[in-house]
């Protein structure tokens, strides 16, 4: 009778499941952005919300919740009830760098989250003011050793990807230079195109805008060739620096024990949108590739990406707490 009465009411818990699957979503549904506004991670977002609502008549609110190198919005989302209405938009930063970074980050990449896709790519540019001299790789690393910790660099943040991308780049021509820390890549923008501060490496995604612009100079891109829509910015391999690599990524993972039915559904259509013409257009003058990966996918991904930026951060013995 008890063996029964365990299959009649884990049927019926299957059944719950897919009936709430079937009707989601019946209500806005919250995408927490761990950055201000302004940056890729954000920009990405806004892309996503009139194409949720076309699609499911539903809004996708933006929830900014910048600090702590990605930390603080994460960790909000990790805490978030698991049903689907609360999801993250996840990132280098926030799911392989601060969780090595920060002795209590506030979760655990892996534990705390379910993967629902990766989005897209996107490589690493070094880019100035383009009112100051700085044309080359060369010359950041001439200046900086004619002066050395005179030279400052911008960041979304500790433990953010343009802070590990320059903190490498420093470590392998052994330069010096003073780091300054943001609560993201928008405001650390604003100063860089000013001049206030000398460069940054962020992600293509966020500083192709401004160098289209003319606002800033790209000094180098990373990957093994030009990105095609900007050519006159040379990879750091062309610039003397052939070992040296730095990519970043937009993803969307919700809370662990989100169901699976609803993180599929979740999969399926967000992979839609970034496929869509439109779409991967945008991304791709953002120089951003377009993904749109299963679940499955993305766990691998970010498993061997957390392995990856390890041995990096410890290699560099970098800690923010």
């Amino acid at each position: 009778m008890k063996t029964v009465m365990r299959v009649v009411l884990g049927t019926l818990a299957v059944l719950a499941v897919a009936a709430t699957a079937a009707d989601f979503p019946n209500k806005s549904i919250r995408l927490i952005v761990p950055y201000p506004p302004g940056g890729g991670n954000d920009t990405i977002s806004r892309l996503l919300a009139p194409k949720i609502s076309e699609s499911w008549g539903q809004q996708l609110i933006i929830d900014n919740r910048p600090g702590a190198g990605t930390t603080i919005g994460t960790t909000l989302a990790a805490r978030a009830a698991p049903d689907g209405y609360t999801i993250v938009m996840s990132s280098v930063a926030s799911h392989a760098m601060a969780p090595r970074l920060y002795s209590n980050p506030g979760y655990d990449p892996i534990k705390d989250f379910a993967g629902v896709t990766l989005l897209a790519t996107t490589p690493m540019m070094m880019a100035a003011s383009s009112s100051l001299p700085f044309k080359s790789v060369q010359d950041v690393i001439n200046a900086a050793k004619a002066s050395p910790g005179k030279l400052t660099y911008a960041s979304g943040g500790n433990g953010t990807p343009p802070h590990l991308s320059m903190a490498i780049f420093t470590e392998k021509t052994g330069i010096q230079m003073v780091h300054v820390p943001y609560k993201g890549s928008g405001p650390a923008l604003v100063d860089v195109m000013a001049g206030q501060i000398t460069m940054i490496i962020d992600t293509a995604a966020s500083a192709t805008p401004h160098v289209r612009s003319g606002k800033m100079r790209g000094i180098a891109i990373t990957g093994k060739r030009r990105w095609p829509d900007l050519p006159d910015v040379p990879t750091f391999a062309e610039s003397g620096l052939p070992d040296y690599d730095s990519s970043s990524w937009y993803a969307i993972h919700a809370p662990a024990g989100t169901p699976k039915a609803i993180v599929a559904k979740l999969s399926g259509e967000l992979a839609r949108i970034v496929k869509l013409p439109d779409v991967s257009e945008k991304l791709r003058l953002m120089s951003a590739e377009a993904i749109g990966s299963t679940p499955e996918q993305l766990d691998a991904f970010v498993r061997s990406e957390a392995d990856k930026w390890g041995k990096v951060i410890k290699s560099l013995n970098l800690r923010v707490d």
